[in-house]
């Protein structure tokens, strides 16, 4: 019933796209593939309707609660809730005592996921509204979807066996799909259409899910933080994503004049900062409980700290006239949460991520100082956001400081907490050394960059087809509000005021240097 559900939505959209093609004229081809007004307006609709379809039907096929949610036990005592197992940790038995153990971690995420990452990319003086509005429904609909794919993926090592249950830690998991997407997101700002969005996350959160199975069932790698798995995936697939998608206009500097910020933009950019700045130990620990999530906390904390002190230091040192810069502020500051994920949870010691934090922050801003420029200009790669400095750099070297610290910090360090944070060292599993453990974090390394940069590439050329309404390459579309939303008519009549005004000043000039030049 489920497959023959989605074929029709196929169909749908098959014969969807086959009637908006009808529409165009030849001029329209030869101009670029751009679809009508009429047809861009219901390709949103028609993608929209077509994936949630998707979802109800796997939803309605395959996912059911939790056994523990779905059952009336009657009221409930403190012995019912826990059971004391031979090693003498409390584990939850029930629905209430997952609530308490995981879901106030999973609030602070859920905030991080649509405040923190919605307003961060709020810079954009034009963008404002895509910024916070498309960030939404993207992450709506991902949640959704994350939740069917990482079950299915999870059941896969054991050939699909038993139903697809969906507690608390599965609406965490969810979270960090959506959160791998928000940064690929980041990538192509103002570039791309909410419908090819759309299926960016949808395809996206496929290779999402099959790399962290790969690390995660197959390896048998850490990251509790996700500086592999969720940041350093997001940031090489949006970059992956956004190479396909060239926008030459977005490139060129003086090219498209909405690509900056004002002075509000920037003030309401921090308020994301501050959110996630705030909430990333619960984001790096959410998943793990007892004295592992309490040294994942600790050491997240100070590595933030860090990252804030370093971050003012080097910009301080690399701005313009030695000034602070509001992007390296709102960016390298959350750095240090970045590169600490992958080892929040080993035993690295508070001065350890202090140290992390610190050169994850200065890493940071010395990319968008002169890494940035340097890709734009010479790999001809347009990063709206900065996700390469921010997640792509930083994550990669937390997964280096990851694959250290496996290898030389020592095992009686961890005491009995060894095994449960590296299953496949116990004897009764694989009994890997210290050694085949740091490599096999360096495979999974590989692995997850070779799913971003592959899975990217293919993605950007299937959301790049004209079906999906990309935006044209031209500075009037590019990072603009007006061609999504319904705008105040005093914002729209104050931009084309100085947009006038400015193309009056830079005639001004050129017709004075063009005089100096004749003279």
């Amino acid at each position: 019933f489920a497959n023959n559900c989605i074929v029709y939505c196929v169909v749908l959209l098959h014969y969807t796209a086959k009637y908006c093609c009808s529409k165009m004229s030849d001029s329209g081809r030869r101009s670029g593939f751009r679809l009508p007004e009429l047809c861009r307006q219901h390709v949103f609709a028609v993608v929209t309707f077509v994936l949630e379809a998707i979802v109800f039907i796997l939803f309605a096929s395959f996912v059911n609660y939790h056994e523990g949610q779905s059952q009336t036990t009657g009221p409930q005592t403190t012995e019912s809730m826990v059971s004391n197992d031979t090693t003498g940790h409390d584990e939850p038995t029930s629905a209430a005592n997952e609530i308490d153990t995981y879901y106030p971690e999973f609030q602070d995420i859920h905030v991080m996921m649509f405040i923190g990452f919605g307003f961060l990319m709020t810079f954009l003086k034009r963008y404002t509204y895509s910024s916070v509005g498309v960030n939404f429904v993207l992450g709506a609909f991902i949640l959704q979807w994350a939740t069917l794919v990482n079950g299915f993926f999870e059941l896969a090592p054991d050939g699909f066996v038993g139903p697809l249950v969906v507690d608390v830690q599965k609406l965490i998991g969810a979270d960090f799909a959506a959160a791998a997407v928000m940064i690929t997101f980041g990538a192509v700002l103002g570039k791309v259409s909410p419908s090819q969005m759309l299926i960016i996350g949808f395809l996206e959160v496929m290779v999402y899910g099959a790399n962290a199975m790969v690390g995660v069932s197959y390896l048998k790698v850490v990251d509790v933080g996700g500086s592999m798995f969720i940041h350093s995936f997001g940031a090489y697939f949006g970059l992956a994503v956004a190479l396909m998608m060239d926008k030459r206009k977005a490139r060129e500097l003086p090219g498209c004049e909405k690509e900056g910020s004002v002075y509000h933009s920037d003030v309401f950019a921090m308020i994301g900062t501050i959110f996630l700045w705030l909430f990333w130990p619960s984001f790096n620990g959410g998943l793990v409980t007892g004295s592992i999530r309490h040294r994942a906390v600790v050491n997240t904390y100070y590595s933030l700290a860090a990252s804030v002190v370093s971050t003012y230091l080097f910009s301080s040192l690399c701005g313009d006239r030695k000034r602070f810069s509001m992007t390296h502020v709102q960016n390298a500051t959350l750095a240090g949460g970045v590169a600490i994920g992958n080892v929040a949870d080993l035993m690295i010691q508070p001065w350890g991520a202090i140290l992390i934090g610190f050169i994850a922050g200065g890493m940071s801003v010395l990319g968008y100082v002169y890494v940035q420029p340097f890709i734009t200009k010479k790999l001809k790669l347009h990063d709206t956001c900065g996700v390469h400095n921010l997640h792509g750099m930083p994550g990669v070297f937390g997964a280096f400081a990851g694959i250290a610290a496996v290898g030389i910090i020592s095992d009686d360090k961890y005491g009995e907490n060894l095994y449960e944070i590296f299953s496949a060292r116990s004897p009764t599993t694989e009994d890997r050394s210290r050694s085949g453990q740091a490599a096999y974090q360096m495979a999974a390394l590989a692995a997850t960059l070779g799913f971003a940069l592959v899975g990217g590439i293919i993605t950007g050329l299937i959301a790049n087809l004209f079906v999906f309404d990309p935006v044209p390459d031209d500075e009037k579309e590019l990072f603009e509000d007006e061609r999504l939303w319904e705008v105040s008519e005093e914002l729209t009549f104050n931009l084309t005021e100085k947009v006038r005004e400015l193309r009056r000043e830079n005639d001004f000039h050129l017709d004075i240097r063009r005089t100096e030049s004749s003279l």
